[in-house]
């Protein structure tokens, strides 16, 4: 949120500024004032405090301060976080270019993860945009970069069907049972759960409702799995979690299996894997803008390569052709 004084220098035409007197505490009388953080001297902040109607005599607990901090742009940065100019140096946090506290968590989660893969001499980890909003963030910043502060909205996410909270287990455990930050009992939960929904699902297609089956049935926009509860008792030996997953699953079927298939073609341009150290001028057919891109942000796949701006379609298809003919790439 802009400061005060920000917001008086970008918008001159306002004539007014509602601020709301927010209580801290049940067992405090201090107030926060939402709506004029600042940096100014202390001294200014008690005179325009005090120019507000109602604050007159208002006492000051403690100044506004801001933070300031240095901004690496996150396309010298490899997907892992690490940096792409010093070897074992992994980079997390508000620094990359990020606004909010999850954004900066999450960062530093997988930069730690990464860091101690490299330790190891492991593979680093590298989540996906279908598999979680961190990869959506972790790509979009290293791939792209940012002129301001970002934030995380499912908006950003082109396969957000896939990333609905109640079923993150089912993307993510075996990936932190794999860098030994989940148990093998979480694995064994998970495989119970996905047991239970498709015994469920399997009571659904088994039980007729006049002229369709419960699972039919259940797509209907009014209908839902409370619904059934009342015609098929037997689901009731199942938890409520197990059934609203299967609701959701049942319910958006559709749109699901079209972006299954979007993400297969996603997951194709993302295995063809690009040598770092690949001499884009030596590519002939890429636009001069497309090589600048490329050799600035240094992709991986063709799929990341696809996501950078100012790199032009004719310019992917030029790149395919290239390392079909053998221009060191892998799968």
């Amino acid at each position: 949120c802009p400061s005060i004084e920000d917001k008086v220098v970008r918008f001159p035409d306002r004539e007014r500024h509602q601020i709301f007197v927010e209580p801290e505490g049940v067992g405090t009388e201090e107030m926060y004032l939402n709506g004029i953080s600042s940096s100014l001297p202390e001294d200014v902040q008690h005179a325009f405090i005090h120019s507000i109607a109602g604050l007159e005599h208002a006492q000051i607990m403690r100044p506004a301060y801001a933070v300031e901090y240095d901004f690496i742009d996150p396309q010298a940065l490899f997907p892992s976080l690490e940096s792409k100019l010093v070897e074992n140096l992994f980079i997390a946090g508000q620094t990359n270019g990020t606004s909010g506290y999850e954004e900066a968590a999450c960062q530093g989660l997988m930069a730690g993860i990464n860091a101690s893969q490299k330790l190891k001499g492991e593979k680093p980890l590298v989540l996906s945009r279908n598999e979680a909003y961190t990869g959506v963030l972790i790509d979009d910043l290293v791939t792209m970069g940012t002129q301001e502060p970002y934030r995380m909205f499912t908006s950003r996410a082109e396969y957000r069907l896939n990333l609905r909270h109640d079923s993150c287990d089912q993307r993510l455990t075996a990936k932190g049972l794999s860098v030994g930050l989940q148990k093998q009992e979480a694995l064994d939960r998970l495989k119970d759960k996905l047991a239970k929904m498709d015994a469920v699902k399997d009571l659904l297609r088994a039980r007729r409702l006049e002229e369709k089956s419960a699972l039919q049935a259940l797509k209907m926009p009014e209908v839902t799995i409370a619904d059934l509860l009342e015609h098929m008792p037997e689901l009731k030996a199942f938890e409520e979690p197990i059934l609203y997953q299967v609701e959701l699953d049942v319910k958006y079927e559709g749109y699901i299996n079209r972006q299954e298939r979007q993400i297969s073609r996603f997951e194709k341009l993302e295995s063809l894997l690009i040598d770092e150290s690949l001499d884009y001028d030596a590519i002939e057919g890429l636009s001069a803008e497309g090589k600048e891109k490329l050799k600035k942000v240094r992709p991986l796949s063709i799929g990341q390569a696809s996501r950078i701006n100012g790199v032009r379609n004719s310019d992917i298809a030029v790149l395919i052709v290239h390392l079909d003919r053998g221009g060191r790439h892998g799968r």
